[in-house]
């Protein structure tokens, strides 16, 4: 078993790969004002790349975001604003304030150089390891996964199996997967909030269809329980939606032989504080 540790990137998540690439990319255009809809890790982490290069932030976040989370935010000096029951609401709100003037727009999982940032996950990998026999990510919106595509096709990893993990009440991915086009889901039901998109990003789906794909769900009582099995093992704290990709060597494991080689990635993420934790653990 092999684990992509992003939980130890300077802002706890893959995220900052992704969105440095495209902060950077608006600022050599002379943009200095950013805003971006984010459940927690791609606010994050566009306002730590906003504070390292001088530019001002605003994240929206919706209402399941938790205080610790928005705090966490606005101690790197970004602004933050509350709207919304969901993720989806405050994409919305935020791009009414973008039509307003004054802001950027930072997409935190649909767009091109996302992905590509994204995507040196799998080149770093590569230089490391020979081409695995399964890939386990974690699916929000599709923004790492189509890192994770966009990186393999250019290492020529062609055959590894890629597992699609979500939790049961966030699985957007496996709608549209089973449906052949891309579905939204009807509403969202689950604690890992950095999954809670309602639709997956259309090129996830696109270029998932050059891939083995093989779909997996979790219970968000399983991703809190393998939260905590990571934590007992390497000693560091990641939130469900990380869970649901670390779950599956515990709850899937009868999908794996015994001489498989596994690629996790460990994507991350600081929404959970250590008592938040313990309080979903006790539930």
């Amino acid at each position: 078993m092999f684990y992509k540790m992003e939980c130890h990137q300077p802002s706890g998540s893959f995220k900052i790969r992704g969105i440095e690439k495209l902060c950077r990319h608006f600022m050599e255009q002379g943009k200095r004002s950013f805003i971006i809809p984010s459940g927690g890790n791609a606010g994050y982490s566009l306002a730590y790349a906003g504070k390292q290069l001088g530019a001002h932030i605003k994240v929206v976040v919706p209402e399941t975001t938790s205080v610790v989370m928005i705090e966490k935010i606005r101690t790197l000096n970004a602004e933050v604003e509350v709207h919304g029951k969901v993720w989806d609401d405050a994409n919305v709100y935020a791009q009414t304030l973008v039509a307003e003037g004054g802001y950027t727009f930072i997409h935190p999982f649909d767009h091109p150089l996302l992905w590509q940032g994204h995507s040196s996950i799998i080149d770093e990998c590569a230089a490391d390891m020979p081409e695995p026999d399964k890939i386990v990510v974690a699916v929000g919106g599709g923004g790492l996964l189509s890192g994770i595509f966009e990186g393999m096709k250019r290492n020529s990893w062609n055959t590894a199996t890629v597992v699609t993990a979500e939790t049961a009440g966030a699985a957007s991915f496996l709608k549209s997967w089973t449906a052949k086009k891309l579905v939204a889901l009807d509403e969202i039901r689950t604690i890992a909030g950095s999954l809670a998109a309602k639709k997956v990003c259309l090129n996830a789906i696109q270029m998932a269809n050059n891939f083995n794909v093989a779909p997996f769900t979790v219970s968000d009582a399983g991703a809190i329980q393998a939260c905590g099995h990571f934590l007992n093992e390497f000693n560091v704290l990641v939130e469900p939606a990380c869970g649901a990709a670390l779950a599956y060597p515990y709850y899937g494991a009868n999908q794996i032989d015994a001489d498989e080689q596994v690629l996790i990635i460990a994507c991350g993420g600081i929404c959970m504080d250590i008592g938040q934790f313990l309080d979903y653990s006790e539930k």
